[in-house]
């Protein structure tokens, strides 16, 4: 597994960031696995090469960062392995107990650290933009997570290119910390990202880290035009929420077709599309089998020619902006 440097700093990330919100049971997620299920799991991906991995305060109740802080510990040390968590959702009682002001910044790196049982957090990540905080105080309170060590790096996740360039520009102007990253959600039946956001994080070096590389589960062929085929595409609303079968079936009916050609799974393909595209630095891929995590390791090493990118980028149609919810 190749590594780079995230964005512009020194910090080495495997291009194959391994999503934790599958693990962790919990009533929202049906299809999340518990401990005894995830390491055999995280193993293979560790064992692949993959040492970036992505969970958040709010998946699965804090069970996802619970489980992601006892497994790798089980695996790697920690000078070993880059973990990301991010803030924003409600995760405490009362106004303000989500969000991204001062008070449950603070409260929210703390709560993740104890979950983890961990000193540190290599990135913390803002999940979504707070419209009812001021850009400053949420900017200077992530600064001070910095300073004190709770946090190597920070990053942002889905917001509209203006937001993330605002909130760049006041930390410019105050010398507080810089995001250096950003987790978007991008793949290829949802490229709007194209259009501002990766020309923005390319043009200022910050790394692009996508989310949903393979549109949850859709890519992958969870679902056809009338059936959905797996639990997860069962019980999972916001799938409903961003793709829409007429049209991203077209989309999904190509990839299907190209991956057949090379003898792959779709999910290959639509990963290996994905590292090609400018400005991606690590797709984060969420696993629930251990054959998904082999699909994702084996298209780093899958060619695709002008062509075929070419003609599963050509059903693509315009879509409104989704997934900054």
């Amino acid at each position: 597994m190749e590594h780079v440097n995230l964005g512009k700093t020194g910090l080495r990330v495997s291009r194959l960031c391994l999503g934790m919100m599958s693990f962790g049971p919990h009533e929202s997620r049906p299809w999340a696995l518990g401990e005894e299920q995830a390491e055999p799991i995280v193993r293979s991906a560790v064992e692949g090469g993959i040492t970036f991995f992505d969970t958040a305060d709010v998946y699965n109740g804090g069970q996802s960062e619970v489980i992601t802080g006892r497994v790798l510990r089980k695996l790697l040390t920690r000078a070993e392995y880059v973990l990301a968590t991010k803030v924003h959702g409600q995760t405490m009682p009362g106004e303000n107990g989500r969000g991204l002001g001062r008070k449950h910044i603070m409260a929210s790196i703390d709560a993740s650290l104890a979950r983890l049982e961990l000193d540190y957090v290599d990135l913390y990540q803002i999940h979504r933009f707070d419209y009812s905080t001021p850009v400053e105080e949420t900017m200077e309170a992530l600064h001070e997570v910095v300073k004190s060590g709770k946090a190597r790096f920070i990053g942002a996740s889905s917001m509209f290119a203006w937001q993330f360039a605002k909130a760049q520009a006041v930390a410019d102007a105050h010398g507080w910390t810089r995001f250096v990253s950003m987790q978007n959600h991008y793949n290829l039946v949802y490229r709007e990202e194209e259009r501002e956001m990766i020309p923005q994080c390319i043009d200022q070096g910050v790394g692009v880290l996508p989310w949903s590389p393979l549109a949850r589960g859709l890519l992958a062929g969870n679902r056809t035009r009338t059936e959905k085929l797996t639990v997860r595409a069962n019980t999972d609303p916001f799938s409903d929420g961003l793709y829409k079968p007429e049209a991203d079936f077209p989309v999904v009916e190509r990839v299907a077709e190209v991956a057949a050609e090379h003898g792959v799974p779709s999910a290959q393909l639509a990963l290996a599309w994905l590292w090609r595209k400018p400005g991606v630095t690590a797709p984060i891929v969420g696993a629930t089998k251990a054959q998904h995590v082999e699909d994702a390791l084996a298209a780093e090493q899958l060619e695709l020619s002008p062509e075929d990118v070419a003609r599963v980028e050509e059903p693509y149609v315009p879509h409104g902006i989704s997934g900054h919810e």
